[in-house]
């Protein structure tokens, strides 16, 4: 695996320093990051960044928190928007990963993409719901295997991120962004959770919910102390409330 030397992702030039150019200047008007344990943030090497997600802006708050702390992020993103023109192209340029509505992979491009991710020892974000949480106060829901199935199948960390604060800035499924006054966000960075129990195992569907429960439970454990209260004891699950998987939860 070739080292990544500390901070390189983000003074080597690249398309990010255009993304940072359009992106950054907006985010530290508008976002203010408190961060609890940013030491644990990998600064080098490959690996799995697994935070909850609650508002569509999640994506662009984490991506700048990943960028803050050194390193380029890399996101498992919708295939279609992959055919907004220039926007496509950025992502494309950039690295980031397309993915057909659902979660599923749109070929074999996405473990193509982590097998580059090793190589190159680069980061992906990954959402283990796989969607806006469907948990009517915002606690994280019902994970999805796909953190857990790159962490394993490529042999590299997964670090859970839990963060609370977004919503203030774009409610779930709202279309009205509140960037002023500035907003705080609060984020939590755990530590690398421990799949060595199921390396060498066969990665059939049981063996992937069990690791992706472990995930979403840690994940839940970093937000319970960002908002100092206890989740439900029962996570949320989609299917229990007649709600689908994609799209609007009250659809």
């Amino acid at each position: 695996m070739t080292k990544t030397r500390e901070g390189s992702e983000t003074t080597r030039p690249s398309v990010f320093w255009v993304l940072a150019a359009l992106v950054l200047p907006l985010i530290n008007l508008s976002v203010r990051y408190k961060i609890t344990d940013a030491g644990k943030f990998p600064r080098s090497g490959a690996f799995v960044m697994a935070p909850n997600h609650f508002s569509e802006i999640d994506p662009l708050v984490m991506g700048v928190l990943s960028w803050k702390l050194g390193r380029a992020p890399r996101f498992m993103a919708k295939a279609s928007v992959f055919a907004i023109p220039v926007l496509g192209a950025l992502l494309r340029k950039s690295g980031q990963i397309p993915v057909a509505r659902g979660g599923a992979v749109r070929g074999n491009e996405p473990v193509k993409a982590a097998e580059r991710l090793v190589r190159n020892g680069q980061m992906v974000v990954v959402y283990p719901e796989g969607s806006l949480t469907r948990d009517p106060d915002l606690w994280p829901m019902r994970g999805k295997t796909g953190a857990v199935r790159i962490a394993l199948e490529q042999g590299i960390p997964i670090v859970p991120v839990a963060h609370w604060g977004t919503q203030a800035l774009l409610p779930r499924y709202s279309k009205r962004v509140s960037l002023f006054p500035r907003k705080t966000v609060l984020v939590k960075i755990g530590d690398p959770i421990d799949l060595a129990e199921f390396r060498g195992r066969n990665l059939d569907t049981a063996t992937l919910n069990e690791a992706t429960t472990i995930v979403m439970e840690a994940i839940t454990h970093l937000l319970e102390d960002l908002r100092g209260e206890k989740a439900p004891v029962k996570r949320w699950n989609p299917a229990e409330h007649d709600q689908k998987e994609t799209g609007r939860f009250e659809a």
